[in-house]
């Protein structure tokens, strides 16, 4: 398994994303998405013009990160067609993030979650591995 932080970072992303389920607080996910270079409380993993890549605070595979756009977009269906070079810094990113942790001979998934599958109301990736080692990292 990845060596999880335990630190005051993932604590407080962890209960964003927590807060982020009560449609009451949404706005604030809204606002912290759009003020992430200055807000971020995660250590990055990865990092391009438009999006941002961190381990998931509460993991369900061996390696599970998160890839966040840096824009506020609410859902894959909310997500605005330009520019096109936001879609191809996400290919930028997972292919980075494939190769950093080895994961094309131990395998892995890109998933992302839309409608009530979608917990926090900011679209979002999860790249994830059930057989990846750390020793890739």
């Amino acid at each position: 398994m990845m060596a999880r932080s335990s630190s005051l970072k993932n604590k407080l992303l962890a209960l964003g994303l927590r807060l982020a389920q009560w449609r009451l607080l949404r706005p604030l996910v809204g606002f912290f998405f759009r003020h992430m270079d200055r807000l971020s409380p995660v250590d990055r993993l990865y990092q391009n013009a438009h999006w941002v890549a961190f381990e998931h605070p509460h993991p369900e595979y061996a390696l599970h990160l998160l890839i966040v756009p840096r824009q506020d977009i609410p859902s894959l269906q909310q997500a605005p067609i330009e520019p096109a070079e936001r879609y191809a810094d996400l290919f930028s990113a997972v292919q980075a993030l494939i190769e950093r942790f080895g994961l094309e001979t131990c395998g892995y998934r890109l998933i992302t979650n839309g409608g009530p599958n979608q917990s926090i109301p900011q679209w979002h990736w999860h790249l994830v591995s059930d057989t990846w080692q750390e020793s890739h990292d």
